[in-house]
């Protein structure tokens, strides 16, 4: 007889986990973040005839939602740093997005308006596009030590079991 157990089951992915180290911590979280991104536009879109009209509001609010969930994910699931530089991190991963956000806000009218493409479909392809990037940039930039940018972050949280 095998052992079903919650925590059994939990200990498994926890050597996931720690066997697949970094990427494999991003790929998960950022399967959760693009979930939630995927999911919670068009929920408001479906919610609120008002957002249905008012599209870009409802951008607005599902990327502010969405940007503080991911910051978490990265910060205490993938990244796992620790000291006083959270301001920092939080600064540089929002510029990351800030950057996005900026051309998603660009590219979401001119496909919805002139290329006739519905809300939730633009906004699904112009997340896929940003994924790319993602890594690199919160690898190299965002969850990097601040005294010496070059050096990946040495002060992870080790989560042994």
């Amino acid at each position: 007889m095998t052992d079903r157990s919650p925590s059994r089951a939990a200990s498994r992915i926890a050597a996931i986990g720690r066997r697949g180290g970094r990427p494999l911590r991003f790929l998960v979280a950022g399967a959760v973040n693009t979930l939630l991104g995927l999911a919670f536009y068009p929920l408001l879109l479906w919610a609120s005839p008002w957002f249905r009209v008012h599209y870009l509001a409802a951008l607005g609010l599902a990327q502010i939602t969405c940007l503080l969930f991911a910051f978490a994910t990265h910060k205490f699931g993938v990244f796992r740093t620790r000291g006083p530089g959270i301001v920092r991190e939080f600064a540089a991963f929002a510029s990351f997005y800030a950057i996005s956000y900026a051309a998603n806000w660009a590219m979401l009218p001119l496909l919805v308006e002139l290329a006739g493409i519905r809300p939730a479909a633009a906004q699904t392809g112009f997340t896929l596009a940003v994924i790319a990037g993602s890594y690199f940039w919160h690898s190299r930039i965002t969850f990097r030590p601040a005294d010496n940018p070059e050096q990946p972050r040495s002060q992870e949280i080790r989560c042994e079991p």
